[in-house]
């Protein structure tokens, strides 16, 4: 694996857009917004991303209706099987 096959970063991701949504969905479509977000930063499908439980957890810490507005991650890029593939965790 060689330099160019790895790269890590902490980003902030805005989750503001989840408030348009129905509240009894805004956790629902702040996972997405995740998830996309790091996909266009990252320049993968959506279907890469990786998110890990803690991620899911502090989405959900405030109730299905109150996901928090942003969210700091670490993610890290790297190439696996010939794809690349990101994994997220929440940043310390």
């Amino acid at each position: 694996m060689s330099a160019n096959d790895f790269e890590e970063r902490v980003v902030t991701v805005p989750l503001r857009d989840a408030k348009a949504a129905p509240s009894n969905k805004q956790a629902d479509k702040a996972m997405s917004l995740v998830r996309a977000h790091l996909a266009k930063h990252f320049k993968v499908d959506e279907s890469e991303v990786r998110l890990d439980p803690s991620v899911n957890e502090a989405i959900w810490d405030q109730g299905r209706n109150n996901p928090p507005s942003k969210l700091r991650v670490r993610a890290a890029r790297f190439v696996e099987d010939g794809e690349p593939t990101v994994e997220a965790e929440i940043a310390d």
